[in-house]
């Protein structure tokens, strides 16, 4: 009966991401089936960390965390955990050969978030970002190549460079609750109270280079995750356009969205370029 628990728990994962992010869950749909599940079981995972230590006000999140953190290990070893979230995670990271060194350097950059308000160099930056989002987009690959270390090793540079524009599409996208309701700043050098056109367009320089470098690898993913991950592509894409296209005094008063109607123009156009093979 053990196959039923760890069938609701591959369902929980997936609650927590059509809940969490109407986008990704999209892109996820967009998948093939056979890895769907692995996929839902990755982001139930790091949203539940990220929520601890972005959300959870008013609670130990330092106990959170850590907690969070054994209770992974000890489904890992024992190979069940009553939490589903950890239990569906932890037979993903068996399935696909996840190795330890990415999920831990994911749970450090949580735990950053929780002592560091501040990046001051680039260097500092780029560790956060490859634990909080580089290592993501590895545990994602891992999952599409399904055990394929060439083409892995031949896609790992892509897959972080997506992962990290991503997140500073969010980063920018964010600005505002970052900084009034987290005091975080990620961008070294950035200011709200001084962020103009300058520097928001340096920023957006800086993520167009990934989206540049990620499209290549987005072209030679299997077939079962191509559409998925070109969808997400998208997505952000347009997002980071709306970004392009605001006032920079409005991104740091303001949250930037993608309205639901044109999420589904910008699936429908996808679709047609995936479908003439223009990806």
């Amino acid at each position: 009966m053990k196959q039923l628990f760890d069938d609701v728990s591959f369902k929980c994962s997936k609650l927590v991401t059509k809940n969490y992010s109407t986008s990704f869950s999209l892109a996820v749909y967009m998948l093939s089936p056979s890895i769907r599940e692995a996929i839902y079981s990755v982001y139930g995972f790091v949203r539940f960390a990220d929520e601890i230590v972005d959300s959870f006000h008013g609670y130990e999140k330092e106990t959170l965390i850590h907690d969070f953190e054994t209770e992974y290990y000890k489904a890992y070893h024992s190979g069940i955990s009553l939490n589903p979230i950890l239990n569906s995670f932890q037979l993903t990271v068996k399935r696909y050969n996840i190795s330890d060194d990415l999920i831990q350097a994911f749970l450090k950059s949580m735990k950053l978030d929780l002592v560091k308000t501040e990046y001051h160099s680039k260097e500092e930056y780029e560790e956060y970002i490859y634990g909080s989002a580089d290592v993501v987009g590895l545990m994602c690959l891992k999952v599409f190549v399904d055990g394929d270390i060439e083409k892995y090793n031949l896609l790992k540079d892509e897959a972080m460079r997506l992962g990290s524009a991503f997140q500073k599409v969010n980063f920018l996208r964010d600005l505002k609750d970052d900084n009034l309701v987290l005091n975080r700043t990620y961008f070294p050098g950035v200011d709200l109270n001084s962020f103009d056109e300058n520097a928001k367009q340096a920023i957006i320089s800086e993520i167009e280079e990934d989206f540049k470098v990620a499209f290549q690898g987005i072209t030679k993913l299997p077939m079962e995750a191509k559409f998925g991950v070109y969808t997400a592509y998208v997505y952000y894409k347009k997002l980071l356009n709306k970004l392009e296209k605001t006032p920079s005094h409005k991104i740091g008063t303001a949250r930037i969205r993608v309205s639901n109607y044109t999420k589904a123009g910008l699936l429908a156009q996808s679709f047609v370029t995936y479908k003439l093979k223009l990806v």
